[in-house]
């Protein structure tokens, strides 16, 4: 390892740790973790001290960010619980089937507006890349017990399903961009890719994973600990899958999730705990170990975000990006949102406290990396769109999540007592309360 490389890594190591020893200080302040890592990877990247930037640094910065997703879409999609969606399905899938594509529609066509150094395919690829949401970002505020279900359950979801969503929208535009990696392929041969070959792939390995898991478990031939491994072994097996064929390993990731948690699910109950006199039936801890390194990637990857994607973007700062970020954060998300949502019955309230928490992070900043490491006309400019608008999103839902949580869980609270049938309670009191992973809820 060079002498660079070394304090690189120990400037890293060192802000982890420090954010560890105050972490319960922090979740109950107006510091996000990823406010704090994206500030700390600013100071570190060239805009302070120069120990990490994409020029150099470009494919371990990468493969960390890409392993992030992958692992986060694998624990979303095993997580998912479908009795949470019996009584409030409709917000997350009004959000997803009518909202989800407004947004894209509304973030390339202001991109197209706004950025005039943008051509051809390019806004319409900044658009999907800022599309999807990131619960963990605003988690103050989404997973606050003030918050009705309806509303927790509704951005949830949305967090844990539209960051898939858009991949083959991206792969597809991608592979138009003249240049990029994906471009030999074409646009049919990525479809082919990402939308059959991966998604099998990552049904195969899932549901294979999950049933043998499942009898091994029941027959008490897997320790504890190793069990808690094998997670991380279906995931990065899918994904490794995918991308050795040409596909995505973020699709086959996901898919592999769900196939994995069904199978698990469907198969014998579990044997004794091995250690346990009483014959009682061990701790399902299964994902525990695979969530836990998802969210430390999750977080070192908004440290090399404000590294080597937020630092350089602000000295390339400008009105014309800066505007785009407000609009994108703002109009973008609130128009589509409110459209999405008319006729449900809400309040407008929480229409806006729903349009508002749509905050975008690790996938917008993933997706944003990969295309920068293209190193294609056009790439720098998008990914600074992509680095200010994800920072500013960074610093403003963190900041605003515990004050509008509490003045919304207020309000929620004395408009259910005046009209116990609000169509906000619709979902209120649902057992096992489990849409994503725990470490992004707390």
């Amino acid at each position: 390892m060079s002498g660079s490389g070394g304090w690189a890594v120990a400037a890293v190591a060192a802000v982890t740790g420090g954010y560890a020893l105050v972490s319960r200080c922090a979740a109950a302040s107006f510091v996000s973790a990823p406010m704090a890592f994206t500030a700390a990877g600013v100071l570190i990247g060239p805009a302070g001290l120069g120990l990490l930037d994409l020029e150099h640094d470009a494919g371990p910065v990468l493969a960390l960010a890409e392993a992030a997703l992958a692992l986060v879409l694998f624990t979303d999609a095993a997580t998912v619980r479908s009795e949470e969606f019996r009584n409030g399905w409709f917000l997350p899938v009004r959000l997803l089937v009518v909202g989800l594509p407004l947004t894209i529609v509304g973030g390339g066509l202001l991109a197209w507006v706004l950025l005039p150094g943008l051509t051809g395919w390019e806004p319409a690829l900044v658009g999907v890349i800022l599309a999807p949401t990131d619960a963990s970002v605003s988690k103050a505020a989404v997973f606050a017990p003030r918050i009705p279900a309806v509303v927790r359950h509704g951005l949830n979801a949305e967090c844990g399903l539209n960051e898939c969503l858009v991949l083959p929208v991206f792969a597809v535009l991608l592979a138009a961009l003249p240049g990029t990696s994906a471009a030999h392929q074409g646009v049919s041969g990525i479809l082919r890719h990402v939308l059959l070959l991966s998604p099998l792939l990552g049904l195969v390995t899932g549901g294979l994973g999950g049933v043998l898991l499942s009898r091994s478990r029941a027959a008490g031939r897997v320790t504890h600990d190793w069990r808690s491994i094998l997670p991380l072994a279906v995931a990065a097996g899918a994904g490794a899958l995918a991308a050795a064929t040409g596909g995505s390993a973020f699709v086959a990731a996901w898919v592999a999730g769900f196939a994995f948690a069904a199978a698990l699910g469907a198969g014998p109950p579990p044997g004794p705990a091995p250690d346990a006199e009483d014959g009682t039936l061990e701790k399902d801890d299964t994902l525990e170990a695979v969530e836990h390194l998802a969210a430390l990637l999750a977080s070192l990857s908004f440290l090399v975000f404000g590294a080597v994607l937020l630092g350089p973007a602000l000295t390339h700062l400008d009105r014309h990006v800066l505007a785009y970020a407000v609009l994108s954060l703002t109009v973008v998300r609130a128009l589509p949102t409110a459209l999405a949502l008319a006729g449900s019955g809400l309040r407008p309230a929480t229409v806006a406290y729903t349009a508002w928490f749509g905050s975008r992070g690790l996938p917008s900043l993933v997706l944003g990396l990969v295309v920068v490491a293209e190193e294609v006309p056009g790439a720098r400019s998008s990914g600074t769109v992509v680095a200010v608008t994800v920072g500013l999103g960074v610093l403003l839902h963190g900041l605003s999540s515990v004050p509008l949580a509490g003045r919304y869980g207020r309000w929620y609270e004395s408009a259910v007592a005046r009209r116990p049938s609000l169509r906000e309670s619709v979902a209120g009191g649902l057992p096992g309360e489990r849409l994503l992973p725990e470490w992004r809820r707390r």
